[in-house]
């Protein structure tokens, strides 16, 4: 099939909006890090492996795709994915995980060249230095201004880190590979984290917080989202997918915001607009400069 690049910027942008409210629904549920971990990743991964299993037109083929060392590699990645942010947003304020998870077009562009020889062009380079720029004045402008330095965020720090690094590696692999089955792979991933929290956690104290909150999270938004965001970079460069998914950094406090009060401050709103100007300008070069590329199924 062939499409646009700027089709692949599309499903980025609509997964990243899809996402937004994250956030503000984990802070809705008033659980802990394993607790979200066994309900975003067993909700997510029973979802997208029930998809599998409904659409897929050659299961076994899918499952020896998946058995390859790229297949088990998404595998290894969404896992770590559906841990990680939310056991870093545990161990830490909110503000310094984001801001390793902001470092995804970094990893991805270096990513891209290492296994696929994709190199960054400049455009992309600068659109990331600014957006990155906007990001630290959002968000050490905001809460992580009033966080004094404690050895106990240094783990939420590696988990933002942990967690771009993963995204990043998961958005190359599917561009490299457009015979993995995305479905299957990251369903595995997801739900082998959720058995995971599960197990920690323990069953009897699943329910305690906020059920409903947690389960529109891994239920509709985790699922459409990330599976947007997996199938965009298909179709456009993984750095291309990862500036895009930054937009959940900052549009995610208006979220919090609106539903549960929490101010926004100017360095926040700064921040914001520069980075949504950055890459609606982004966007709309790319847009113009695209060339119809070939993606297989």
């Amino acid at each position: 099939m062939t499409q646009s690049p700027s089709f692949g910027i599309l499903l980025a942008l609509i997964g990243t909006l899809v996402l937004t409210p994250d956030a503000l629904l984990m802070r809705l549920s008033g659980m802990d890090g394993y607790q979200m971990v066994g309900w975003r990743g067993g909700l997510m991964g029973l979802i997208f492996l029930l998809s599998w299993i409904i659409l897929s037109r050659g299961r076994w083929a899918d499952i020896m795709r998946m058995a390859t060392p790229f297949g088990l590699l998404i595998v290894v990645c969404q896992y770590f994915n559906a841990s990680l942010f939310a056991l870093g947003v545990s161990w830490a304020p909110a503000a310094i995980v984001l801001i390793g998870v902001a470092t995804v077009p970094v990893f991805a562009a270096v990513f891209s060249w290492v296994l696929m020889g994709e190199k960054a062009g400049r455009l992309t380079w600068i659109t990331i230095a600014v957006v990155l720029v906007g990001v630290m004045i959002a968000v050490l402008g905001g809460e992580a201004a009033h966080v004094s330095f404690d050895a106990k965020i240094i783990p939420g720090a590696l988990a933002g880190l942990g967690v771009g690094a993963v995204l990043a590696m998961n958005f190359v692999v599917l561009r490299a590979h457009p015979y993995l089955p995305i479905l299957l792979c990251i369903g595995v991933g997801a739900l082998m984290a959720g058995l995971t929290g599960v197990l920690v956690t323990g069953p009897e104290a699943m329910t305690d917080g906020t059920v409903w909150a947690i389960m529109l999270a891994g239920g509709f938004v985790l699922p459409f989202s990330f599976f947007s965001l997996s199938l965009a970079s298909r179709y456009t460069a993984a750095a291309n997918v990862s500036l895009i998914m930054l937009l959940e950094t900052v549009l995610g406090p208006l979220w919090v915001w609106w539903g549960v009060g929490e101010a926004l401050n100017a360095s926040m709103v700064i921040g914001g607009v520069i980075v949504v100007v950055s890459l609606a300008i982004y966007i709309v070069l790319t847009s113009r400069n695209g060339r119809q590329v070939k993606v297989e199924k």
